[in-house]
């Protein structure tokens, strides 16, 4: 039997003594990294934290029809267009460009020169070129800022929400040619392209861009993408081709999405590709908005009716069958709003159903401003409020 004198007891007491501090100081240390590791990533896990338990009722808006200054007649009929920017609406016709108010009040009416208009908006500005023609604009309701008329015949013109614009024109020795615009009619950037380009979108704070190539490869049409930086010579990255003819890209911080007339796919930011989601079906329309998208197809032989719902790239998609054809989509703010024959339906992108309003199959498209949705028919807007 082992024997101990004083000091040894005492001793032994201090050593355990110890042992207990070293063992607390360690368990604090680790939960004030963990408390620290926590705190510098909150913005990555606290949004899905609120969102665990979260039950959203699904808002059931009237659709009845705005009465007063609507609905707004188009004389022209066919073929107009119809934007939003701010707390504005904006009509393109034949012949002029109208702004009016969200109560359908008009505030200013200008007549174009343009043929073969196209309209785009964007916060507080509107983008008009002409479709084979040599000159474009850029516009708000107090006038026009500057107009561009070129020695080249325009492809198609596009515009940043900072307002600067890219154009794409026919060349002489290159497939295309690429001018960029700042937001007062300076070019800052110029590329000669040996590729057609179908489509460009802005990267973030218009400090590059997002180009959409189109070439053949084993006797198909393919795509694909490649950013450019507006300070820089050379492109940052291109990607593979993705196995589709491309109708429009969307930027984000992630990369970039493709559209395309029979597939889409995501193209991360180094240029490779993250998914890629073949219809099933014929292509009726699609959006895209901060890396979000949604996809609608029909298959009329089949009466079979889809949405594709993409929360980011590689990702599945989540698929939302209807029972009716599909009209038009845009995304916008976190969810996708969707024109069904008899409906505006908004959608989060789990699936969840948000919002309906019920409206009649005499519109052929929409536009989501503030808590209204204009309809658009063949010659008249109308308007509902729209609460999601």
């Amino acid at each position: 039997m082992s024997m101990y004198d004083a000091n040894d007891l005492v001793e032994l007491k201090k050593r355990k003594k110890r042992k207990r501090r070293i063992i607390q100081l360690i368990v604090f240390l680790l939960f004030a990294g963990l408390a620290a590791a926590a705190y510098l990533t909150q913005e990555t896990w606290l949004p899905e934290l609120r969102g665990i338990g979260k039950q959203y009722t699904t808002i059931v808006n009237d659709g009845r029809l705005a009465e007063g200054n609507f609905p707004i007649e188009i004389n022209g009929g066919v073929g107009y267009q119809i934007g939003s920017s701010d707390s504005d609406v904006i009509v393109l016709s034949d012949a002029y460009i109208y702004f009016y108010s969200e109560e359908g009040g008009l505030i200013k009416r200008r007549q174009h020169a343009y043929t073969n208009a196209v309209m785009k908006t964007v916060n507080n500005r509107v983008l008009i070129y002409e479709s084979g023609g040599d000159s474009f604009s850029i516009e708000d309701k107090n006038g026009i800022i500057y107009t561009k008329n070129l020695d080249k015949n325009i492809m198609f013109v596009r515009i940043s929400e900072e307002g600067y614009a890219a154009v794409v024109t026919t060349s002489e020795n290159y497939e295309c040619e690429i001018k960029v615009y700042d937001r007062r009619g300076e070019i800052i950037y110029e590329r000669k392209c040996v590729e057609r380009v179908n489509d460009i979108s802005f990267t973030g704070g218009s400090t590059g861009c997002i180009i959409s190539y189109i070439s053949a490869e084993n006797g198909s049409l393919v795509t694909s993408v490649q950013e450019a930086v507006f300070t820089e010579s050379s492109e940052k990255w291109t990607s593979p081709h993705l196995d589709t003819l491309g109708l429009e890209v969307y930027s984000f911080s992630g990369g970039a999405f493709v559209l395309g007339i029979d597939a889409c796919g995501y193209v991360d930011n180094k240029g490779q590709i993250s998914s890629f989601y073949r219809y099933d079906g014929d292509f009726a329309g699609g959006s895209s908005s901060g890396g979000k998208s949604a996809v609608i197809v029909n298959s009329d032989d089949r009466r079979k009716y889809v949405m594709a719902l993409f929360d980011g790239g590689s990702v599945e998609p989540m698929i939302v069958n209807f029972d009716t054809r599909l009209i038009d989509v845009i995304v916008d703010n976190g969810l996708a709003y969707i024109m069904t024959q008899n409906a505006i339906l908004a959608y989060d992108f789990t699936g969840a159903l948000r919002s309906t309003a019920t409206v009649n199959d005499s519109y052929t498209g929409f536009v989501r401003n503030d808590n209204y949705v204009f309809l658009k028919s063949f010659s008249k807007i109308d308007r509902i409020n729209y609460e999601s």
